[in-house]
């Protein structure tokens, strides 16, 4: 069963029992990722790193040209 075939099943069900229809797939997604982003924040806080730029700094750690004197 794909995910808009149970989210009919669901509304449907929802409807028919007077309760509020289930939210549509997809629409607490970019919810989701600020939390999930918010959790590596402090987890890096507790840890001790630093919060923010660290992928940044890393990628420019790599690219940065070598001085060969």
């Amino acid at each position: 069963m794909s995910i808009t075939q149970q989210y009919l099943l669901d509304t449907y069900r929802a409807r028919r029992l007077g309760e509020p229809a289930p939210p549509a797939p997809g629409a607490n997604d970019w919810q989701v990722v600020r939390e999930l982003r918010d959790h590596w924040q402090f987890r890096a806080v507790v840890a001790g790193r630093p919060a923010r730029g660290r992928i940044r700094q890393t990628l420019g750690r790599w690219l940065r040209p070598r001085s060969t004197g």
